[in-house]
């Protein structure tokens, strides 16, 4: 049912675990071992809020979604739980930094997010992070956290132009 509005979530994941050169997922017909999954990248996936975390009244309700405003918003643990392959290629954990519609954004969410990225990054378990984002201000926040972000460990900020 999320599978849709999720395919985004997934490639930015694979995007940042096997570079742009990936020209097709690999395929993986059993669950990897516990030495294997030592050995998977470990991406933190930061959700903020956005179109992606939103809903609507009913599963065809694409124009009237949002975050809050009486509508329920999809949780950071039904975002990673709707593409179970994705811990087939990495390590995945996953925060609620806040739930808020990008347009709605303030300096204190983006401060709060900066911190949380730079702690994320400066954690030798952690080899990246996924950032699940609105549209209306994600190349407002990439920008801000280009400059802020204190790390060459790879952030990738995704968006959704359809609720989950």
């Amino acid at each position: 049912m999320f599978r849709l509005g999720f395919a985004a979530l997934a490639a930015s994941a694979l995007f940042l675990i096997s570079g742009p050169a990936l020209s097709a997922p690999p395929t993986i017909t059993t669950p990897p071992s516990a030495a294997a999954m030592k050995q998977l990248p470990r991406v933190a996936i930061l959700a903020t809020g956005g179109t992606i975390a939103s809903r609507g009244s009913n599963a065809l309700s694409l124009t009237d979604y949002g975050v809050g405003s009486g509508h329920k918003p999809v949780g950071i643990e039904v975002l990673v739980n709707a593409v179970p392959e994705i811990k087939q290629f990495a390590e995945i954990s996953g925060e609620q930094v806040f739930n808020v519609g990008s347009s709605k954004l303030s300096i204190d969410n983006w401060l709060t997010l900066a911190r949380r990225v730079n702690a994320l990054l400066a954690d030798e378990h952690t080899d990246g992070i996924v950032i699940t984002h609105g549209t209306d201000t994600l190349e407002e926040t990439a920008y801000f956290l280009n400059l802020v972000v204190k790390s060459e460990k790879p952030v990738v900020l995704v968006g959704s132009m359809r609720p989950a």
